[in-house]
């Protein structure tokens, strides 16, 4: 009996567990390269962060370090990180490596090589505090408020194609990522409507344990949560890529949580000449120059979550 694909995994559970993606030498220059942007970004040397204290964007790095911590770092794919060149070249690396994208593809229903979307590559940390904090039950283009009909509306169906993928890849262990499997494809119950959003456990939730270098691709409207304990070392990467083939409404809905994070203001100046001349830079250029025109013709997007 033959395992099934990751794209039936994730329809049907809503996440997959891709084990030992990342080679150990791989694994190697994403962990030095890490820890030199968190300890820049802790010390307020670096804007586009992710403050303790507030889930959602737009976040004030002003904040930092004196009033808040920092849970995140944002832009790894910014021509102005403050990184020497082989550390900002080991994230476009991953970002449009091909085994990446190949699963991405696959996951999107998409043959090669057209028709990918760039859109987020970020940073998720350990509270540079020290203080643990737990993120509130969420949908991440999904607002609390919607109402049930709202929700079932928006929520993946049988046999939809997915217009986008998420996926967390962490280099150390990880048990952060905190769900409900098949959460995804259906509205909330009551139980879950009336849980404690900022705390507490919801039926069937899964702690989603993934050792250093392994790979979860994960419906970012699946009701999940992110657990952070204080002094446990959490560093992973958090990306996302689209399809290009959408319009109207369902567009602009990705649109706006993509732009949202602000990658619109830098995307045309990234550089990414460490992928050579070959297929791989014409893959990135391809997916960059998607992105721009989703952009403009999505115009003003604004927030799709607040608090």
């Amino acid at each position: 009996m033959t395992n099934p694909s990751p794209l039936t995994r994730l329809t049907t559970h809503g996440y997959v567990i891709i084990p030992s993606f990342l080679p150990p030498s791989t694994l190697s220059a994403l962990r030095t390269a890490s820890s030199t942007l968190i300890s820049l970004s802790s010390a307020g040397q670096w804007p586009h962060v992710r403050t303790t204290g507030k889930q959602f964007p737009p976040w004030d790095p002003s904040l930092v370090p004196h009033s808040a911590g920092i849970w995140g770092v944002q832009h790894l794919l910014h021509p102005s990180l403050p990184l020497p060149p082989s550390q900002r070249e080991a994230f476009v690396k991953l970002y449009f490596s091909p085994a990446l994208l190949s699963l991405s593809r696959e996951i999107l229903s998409l043959p090669p090589p057209d028709g990918l979307v760039m859109e987020l590559f970020n940073l998720l940390c350990g509270p540079s505090d020290g203080k643990g904090f737990e993120l509130s039950w969420h949908r991440d283009d999904i607002p609390a408020s919607a109402t049930e009909e709202e929700e079932r509306e928006r929520v993946c169906k049988p046999g939809e194609v997915y217009s986008h993928t998420q996926w967390n890849l962490p280099l150390y262990d990880d048990s952060s990522l905190v769900l409900v499997p098949g959460s995804h494809s259906r509205p909330r119950t009551a139980a879950e409507r009336e849980a404690d959003p900022h705390g507490g456990d919801l039926e069937g939730q899964v702690v989603v344990e993934l050792k250093a270098g392994d790979l979860v691709f994960y419906d970012n409207n699946i009701l999940h949560r992110g657990v952070y304990s204080g002094g446990k070392q959490r560093v992973t990467l958090h990306g996302s890529v689209g399809r290009a083939d959408g319009g109207g409404e369902g567009m602009k809905k990705r649109a706006r949580n993509v732009l949202q994070h602000g990658v619109g203001s830098w995307v045309e100046r990234a550089d990414f000449s460490c992928l050579g001349e070959g297929e791989e830079r014409k893959t990135a250029e391809g997916m960059r120059r998607r992105l721009v025109e989703m952009g403009r013709a999505a115009g003003e997007v604004g927030y799709s979550l607040v608090g």
